[in-house]
């Protein structure tokens, strides 16, 4: 499947928002940088936990703000909420082709975007310094996009350099003491 197909996909930004989510939305975004931004988005969450719009908004402030953990409470909370949209495994660790090839049949566009969150929960985990983690979700991501058309490949990719890198240089190190 060609996961690049936006063709009839509808995508999270389409669905439909409440006037008052959407104005918290906006107004968390002409705010940025001030802390009533954060407050903004929590109300919008609040409101509605499970709309994507509000979630991308609390996820991207948190990951501009720097915020690593936070963003990644977010990206966690919303794998969970569009799994559940697709009929996915409780956890991204059960997911299988069968379950993307079903999930398409509801929503490509959804199934896209649960890839991207999960390429993007990957980073974060690496950011923090959990590689396991982020080595094993970026792992998924490549397992389950073989054309890498999410982008995961180059991220796994610079990855088991870096661990091979280290692993060299522990072993130069003991070499050398």
């Amino acid at each position: 499947m060609d996961l690049l197909d936006f063709e009839q996909a509808e995508l999270y930004f389409d669905e439909q928002i409440s006037p008052e989510v959407e104005h918290l939305v906006e107004m968390a975004a002409a705010n940025y940088g001030n802390e009533e931004a954060e407050l903004m988005l929590l109300r919008a969450n609040f409101i509605a936990p499970q709309h994507l719009v509000v979630l991308v908004a609390l996820y991207r402030y948190y990951f501009y703000q720097h915020r690593l953990e936070d963003a990644l409470l977010v990206a966690e909370s919303t794998l969970a909420v569009v799994g559940r949209r697709l009929d996915f495994p409780d956890t991204w660790l059960y997911l299988r082709e069968a379950n993307v090839g079903a999930g398409v049949m509801r929503s490509m566009g959804l199934v896209r975007f649960y890839l991207m969150v999960l390429k993007a929960a990957g980073y974060i985990h690496l950011r923090l310094g959990n590689l396991k983690e982020g080595k094993a979700m970026l792992e998924k991501l490549v397992e389950l996009d073989s054309h890498d058309r999410i982008g995961g490949k180059s991220l796994l990719d610079v990855v088991q350099q870096s661990i091979i890198n280290e692993a060299h240089m522990e072993r130069n190190a003991k070499w050398t003491n």
